[in-house]
């Protein structure tokens, strides 16, 4: 099988963009299909500091890889969320890529944060483990893009991960969700503009992008995320993309077409946190501080 722009031997066949692919070209269509993103949303300018949220996977380090081979000026950010061995692995990850590539990498562990690891935190305010993980990287991601004075906060969600979400707002028609699923969220008063430079990109060209560019990361799933629903939406999908070939990326550009038209959501009053200053939506202290004040309080062990 050789490759659409050249002789050589091709190592990827993408079905959805009609493309075989050798090294060399899957490499250039990476770069090029993440800096499309950025220019065609606006997220931001080469002038610009931009600070990548990295957890050790395929997508957070190879969009810090590609960033950087971009020109961009970007350091990155791990949370180390205390899951055990897990977590150990994921930080080495993130650490031997910053120090070969000589970045700037950010660490802020959750034991200092709230005096305790994403377990014991989910065993002591129930539910789910990921809706606590979620809320927590949130705020601590957008307080240190905030501090550190950075342009924009960028994560590594591809277009597998864009759709699922896509699908699932869809199935529930949650317009608030909907209106608010864009490539790039504005900056507001302590708000770090927060974009997805790999919307247009799959999972599969991350993987392949980052075996090509000796980039190591950890392969295996947060152990919570087991019967995540996000991964049954990505089955669907991935069902429907075999029978019928750019399902996703059709879904997703159809969908960020008309998103403009989409009724606004709710407007949520926003203030500032009288525990910690930062914005909240909530009365009265902020999620975080919450969580941070209830782990304070539980019972010495």
């Amino acid at each position: 099988m050789r490759c659409t722009f050249c002789p050589s031997e091709a190592v990827l066949r993408l079905r959805h963009a009609n493309l075989r692919l050798c090294p060399e070209h899957l490499v250039a269509r990476v770069e090029k299909e993440a800096e499309k993103a950025i220019r065609e949303f606006r997220m931001f300018s080469p002038q610009e500091k931009i600070l990548v949220a990295v957890s050790g996977g395929k997508d957070s380090l190879g969009l810090w890889a590609i960033l950087t081979r971009l020109g961009y000026t970007a350091d990155g950010l791990y949370i180390d969320l205390g899951i055990g061995d897990y977590s150990r692995r994921s930080r080495e990850f993130c650490e031997v890529f910053a120090r070969e590539h000589g970045l700037m990498l950010h660490v802020l562990e959750l034991r200092k944060e709230l005096g305790a690891g994403l377990d014991e935190i989910a065993e002591t305010l129930r539910g789910e483990p990921c809706a606590h993980c979620g809320a927590i990287k949130r705020y601590l991601m957008n307080r240190a893009a905030w501090e550190g004075g950075y342009a924009a906060l960028a994560t590594g969600h591809n277009l597998d991960d864009e759709a699922a979400t896509l699908l699932g707002n869809t199935l529930r028609w949650d317009l608030e969700y909907l209106a608010r699923q864009y490539p790039v969220l504005p900056e507001g008063p302590k708000l770090a503009r927060k974009v997805k430079p790999l919307v247009y990109l799959s999972e599969r060209e991350m993987v392949a992008y980052c075996l090509l560019r000796g980039i190591r990361y950890i392969y295996e799933e947060c152990p919570h995320s087991v019967g995540a629903r996000s991964l049954f939406l990505k089955d669907i999908l991935n069902r429907l993309e075999d029978a019928a070939p750019s399902t996703k990326i059709t879904f997703l550009k159809s969908f960020l077409r008309v998103h403009d038209q989409l009724p606004p959501g709710p407007e949520a009053e926003v203030h500032a946190c009288p525990s910690c200053g930062m914005p909240t939506a909530a009365r009265g202290p902020c999620r975080f501080c919450r969580i941070k004040e209830r782990m304070a309080q539980r019972a010495p062990a």
